[in-house]
């Protein structure tokens, strides 16, 4: 019994990372925001 039951979620959890990482491939990647600092740092 317990071996059927480790199998199921092992499986279930398989897929939801198959799942997740499919759709992690897909997003577009976060661009680096080049922010313009004033000289004088200190305004």
């Amino acid at each position: 019994m317990a071996d059927g039951f480790l199998e199921k979620h092992h499986d279930d959890y398989e897929a939801r990372k198959a799942a997740w990482l499919r759709k992690k491939r897909h997003l577009p990647k976060k661009s680096q925001r080049n922010i313009e600092r004033p000289d004088d740092e200190s305004l």
